[in-house]
């Protein structure tokens, strides 16, 4: 199935306008796919960084907002002749606000296999609970038929 995108040649040529003076190649990374779902009583943030030294991967938090970055290094060329270089390198970065219903404290994140995975709890008082009610005074019986 083929999908028509009348915009991706002028993003094409805009990005390598625009990128061009900060890497020098158009190599450069356009995002880091990622997934977000809900388990349980954890956010999961999963994302693909295949090839990025683990060592480069920073996971922070800042006032509500969850940054990702990674940096994937060009390969040595050793004077090879480069038949194709289809593969990005440069810094990966994304960013997501997090809503107050998360635990900012206990997130956690884990690289395997070029998967970083990105635990984020639910905070407690977020978390859907009963509300206990309580009467004051005597219980009163209701009728429909009361005037």
């Amino acid at each position: 199935m083929l999908r028509f995108d009348p915009f991706s040649d002028l993003d094409s040529i805009a990005r390598g306008v625009l990128m061009a003076h900060e890497s020098g190649t158009p190599r450069t990374p356009r995002f880091m796919p990622m997934d977000l779902q809900k388990v349980d009583e954890n956010y999961l943030l999963t994302a693909d960084l295949p090839g990025v030294d683990p060592d480069s991967i920073d996971v922070s938090i800042d006032n509500g907002v969850l940054t990702l970055s990674a940096h994937r290094s060009p390969p040595s060329d050793d004077g090879a002749k480069w038949l194709a270089a289809e593969r990005f390198v440069g810094t990966y970065r994304r960013q997501i606000t997090l809503g107050d219903g998360v635990d900012p404290d206990g997130i956690s994140a884990q690289y395997d296999n070029g998967v970083l995975t990105v635990v984020i709890p639910v905070a407690e008082r977020a978390k859907p609970r009963r509300i206990a009610i309580s009467t004051a005074g005597e219980p009163r019986a209701i009728s429909a038929n009361s005037a």
